[in-house]
C-alpha cells in the first residue's frame, strides 16, 4: 500500500482547440508531474472530463499514459458510473498494462441507500483484477458513503485498499480512522484541507492543484508524513489563494488556465464546461508568479 502514500495526481486531459484528446500535451504533463516529484498518477478521474470522453478516446488515453508513464510512478485508473454491471464489464475489458489501482466513484444520480453501495462495490471488488479504490465525493454524487459502509468493505475486501474521501467531515474521517483495518488508507480528496488530514492519520492526496503545482505541493505533502508541519504549515498556508482560484469557477478550468501559463498544455476543456473567465485566468497568473518568488 505504500505505492500510494504522499501525493497523488488526478490527470487533466489535455484538448486541442478543437476539442480532441492533445496528447503531446498529455506527454508534457506526466513528464511536469514527474520531475515536481509527485509520488503516484490517476488517469481519467473527476478532473480528466471523463463524463465527456468516448470509450475509445478513454482506452487511448489510458494506453498512452502508460506508455508515457514507463513504470516511472504507480499509476491508477479511474472507472466508474452509476451502473454496476456496466462498470463491471469496463473493469473486465481493461488492459491493466502499467496500472496498479483502479479508483471508482461511489454511483450518482441513482441515491442509492448504504446497502446498495455495499453491494455494488462487492460487486466489482469480486470481478476486479487490480485493488480498488473507493471515491466519496457527495458534492457530485448526491450521496454519501457512510463510515460504516466504508469500514465494512475495507474489512470484508482484501482488494479494497483506500478511499478517496472528498466529504470534507471530520467526524467522518474520525470515524473511519478508528474503525478501519490498520493498513486500508484514507486518502484526502480536498486539495484544502490535506494538511489536517495527515495530522489525523491520513495517507496523503490524490490532488487537482498538483497539475500546475507539484513540487509545491507534493514537498508539503511529504513535510506532513514526516511529521513536520512546522514546515509544511507556512507552504500549506501560501498555496491557499491559488488553491481557492482553482476551483472558484469549477474544476479543472482553474488548474487548466494554470498549466496554459506554465506552458504544459492549452486551457480548452468540452462543454458543457468552459474556460476560466479573462479576470480570474489573470488572478491565478499572478499567484503563480508570486508563489514562484517563494521558491
Amino acid at each position: 500500500m505504500n505505492k500510494f502514500q504522499g501525493t497523488g495526481v488526478a490527470l487533466i486531459t489535455p484538448f486541442n482547440a478543437d476539442g480532441s484528446v492533445d496528447y503531446n500535451g498529455l506527454k508534457n504533463l506526466i513528464n511536469h508531474l514527474i520531475n515536481g516529484g509527485i509520488d503516484y498518477l490517476v488517469s481519467l478521474g473527476t478532473t480528466g472530463e471523463t463524463a465527456t470522453m468516448t470509450k475509445d478516446e478513454k482506452k487511448k488515453v489510458w494506453a498512452y499514459t502508460a506508455e508515457i508513464n514507463n513504470n516511472r510512478l504507480p499509476l491508477v485508473a479511474g472507472i466508474g458510473g452509476n451502473n454496476t454491471l456496466a462498470i463491471a464489464e469496463d473493469i473486465k475489458a481493461f488492459d491493466t498494462t502499467g496500472y496498479s489501482a483502479i479508483l471508482s466513484v461511489s454511483p450518482y444520480y441513482n441515491k442509492p441507500t448504504q446497502e446498495g453501495i455495499y453491494q455494488h462495490y462487492k460487486y466489482l471488488a469480486e470481478i476486479s483484477p487490480l485493488d480498488l479504490i473507493l471515491y466519496n465525493v457527495p458534492g457530485r454524487t448526491a450521496s454519501n458513503m457512510s463510515p460504516e459502509t466504508i469500514c465494512r468493505l475495507a474489512n470484508d475486501f482484501e482488494n479494497i485498499i483506500g478511499i478517496k474521501d472528498a466529504s470534507g467531515n471530520f467526524d467522518q474521517f474520525n470515524q473511519i480512522m478508528r474503525d478501519k483495518p490498520a493498513d486500508f488508507l484514507l486518502i484526502s480528496g480536498d486539495d484544502p484541507i490535506t494538511l489536517p488530514m495527515i495530522a489525523l492519520g491520513a495517507s496523503g492526496i490524490i490532488s487537482v492543484v498538483g497539475n500546475a503545482l507539484p513540487r509545491q505541493f507534493s514537498d508539503m505533502v511529504r513535510n506532513c508524513l514526516a511529521g513536520d508541519f512546522k514546515t509544511a504549515l507556512p507552504a500549506h498556508l501560501s498555496l491557499v489563494e491559488f488553491t481557492r482560484l482553482a476551483f472558484v469557477e469549477g474544476n479543472p478550468a482553474g488548474v487548466k488556465a494554470a498549466l496554459k501559463y506554465l506552458n504544459i498544455c492549452n486551457d480548452t476543456v468540452r462543454l458543457p464546461l468552459v474556460k476560466a473567465s479573462a479576470n480570474l485566468e489573470q488572478l491565478i497568473v499572478s499567484e503563480i508568479e508570486k508563489l514562484s518568488q517563494l521558491a
